[in-house]
C-alpha cells in the first residue's frame, strides 16, 4: 500500500470514527445514549431519548462524514482505488471507532453518505429505499438492510468503469459488514419481535 492510501485509509476511518450521537447527547445533558435502548450510538437509538432534533442532527452528520471522507480521500490520491478505500474504511471507523473501544454504530446512515460521496443518484436512491421500506414495515432496521444491499447493486449498475473495478467491490465488502453488524435485528425481524419505530425499546 502507498503512503497516499495508507493516509487515505487513516482519514477516512478517523473520520467515521467521530461518534456524533454520543456527543450531541451528552452535549444536549442526556447523558450516553449507549445507556438507552438499544445502547447504540446511531440516530434510531437517539430517536428514544424522544429529542427529534438531536436524531435529525446524528442521521445529518453520520450521512455527511461518509460523503466527506470519499470527498477527501479522493483529493488527497484522485484514484478509484482511493475511493473504493475511503468508502470501506470511513464505514470500518463508524462501526468499529476506536474512541469507544471498536463497540459503534450499525453504520447505515454512513453508508447513505458513501452513496452520495461516490454517486449523488446512488445516494439518492439508497436513501429512498431505506425511507420507503423502513416506513412501509416501521422497521428502521429493514429500511437500512435494504439501502445497504442495494448500496454494490446500484454501483455496479451505474457503471463505474468496469464490473471488476474496486468501488462496486468496496459496497460488496460494505454490505456484508452492515448484515453482520444487523445479525441480531434480522433475527428479531424473522421472529416478529424487532421493535418499530417510535417504541423506546
Amino acid at each position: 500500500m502507498s503512503p497516499l492510501l495508507a493516509a487515505v485509509a487513516a482519514m477516512a476511518y478517523l473520520t467515521g470514527s467521530i461518534p456524533f450521537g454520543l456527543m450531541l447527547t451528552r452535549a444536549a445533558g442526556l447523558g450516553d445514549i449507549r445507556a438507552i435502548g438499544s445502547g447504540n450510538i446511531g440516530a434510531t437509538n437517539v430517536l428514544r431519548t424522544g429529542n427529534r432534533g438531536l436524531a435529525a442532527a446524528t442521521l445529518l452528520l453520520d450521512t455527511l462524514k461518509g460523503a466527506v471522507a470519499i470527498w477527501l480521500g479522493v483529493f488527497i490520491l484522485p484514484t478509484l482505488l482511493s475511493a473504493a478505500v475511503a468508502a470501506l474504511c470511513v464505514v470500518l471507523g463508524h462501526c468499529f471507532p476506536v474512541w469507544l473501544r471498536f463497540a459503534g454504530g450499525k453504520g447505515v446512515a454512513t453508508v447513505l453518505g458513501v452513496g452520495f460521496g461516490l454517486d449523488w443518484r446512488v445516494g439518492i436512491i439508497c436513501a429512498a429505499l431505506w425511507l420507503a421500506v423502513a416506513r412501509w414495515t416501521k422497521l428502521s432496521s429493514a429500511g437500512g438492510i435494504a439501502a445497504a444491499l442495494a448500496l454494490p447493486v446500484l454501483l455496479f449498475v451505474f457503471a463505474w468503469p468496469d464490473l471488476a473495478g474496486a468501488v462496486p467491490w468496496s459496497g460488496v465488502l460494505i454490505a456484508a459488514l452492515v448484515l453482520v453488524r444487523h445479525r441480531a435485528n434480522i433475527a428479531r425481524i424473522l421472529a416478529g419481535t424487532e421493535p418499530r419505530i417510535g417504541r423506546s425499546t
